[in-house]
């Protein structure tokens, strides 16, 4: 069964850090691209940033690009999300998500992933 568990969430002032973690198991192992998403209250979930189990190529979100590092311990089958410089606007629950092909549009579309975590929630106060 496939399952993504994330972690490493919390509360967190303007301008500083946390970490994500999305541990994988079962067929996530098959697929090719994890990504994270974020939903804050009343909004609709937006893409974060992704990356590719074969390739390592990433793909960030121009709202992170700069402050987020996605990154892929293959052997430990987990991504993280490294977030540095955080803003109040990053408040959200994050969630990890696969899907099996890396295409450059397809990455950043919630309906293209069919697997998703339980979610993280990150809180950025001011």
């Amino acid at each position: 069964q496939a399952q993504l568990v994330e972690s490493g969430g919390g509360l967190v002032q303007t301008g500083g850090s946390l970490r994500l973690s999305c541990a994988q198991s079962g067929r996530t192992f098959s697929h090719d691209v994890t990504a994270w998403f974020r939903q804050a209250p009343g909004k609709e979930r937006q893409f974060v940033a992704a990356i590719s189990r074969r390739t390592g190529a990433t793909l960030y979100s121009d709202s992170v690009k700069g402050r987020f590092t996605i990154s892929r311990d293959n052997a430990q089958n987990t991504v993280d999300l490294q977030m540095n410089s955080l803003k109040t606007e990053d408040t959200a629950v994050y969630y990890c998500a696969t899907q099996p092909a890396w295409h450059r549009i397809s990455v950043q579309v919630v309906k293209a992933y069919s697997t998703w975590g339980q979610g993280a929630q990150v809180t950025v106060s001011s």
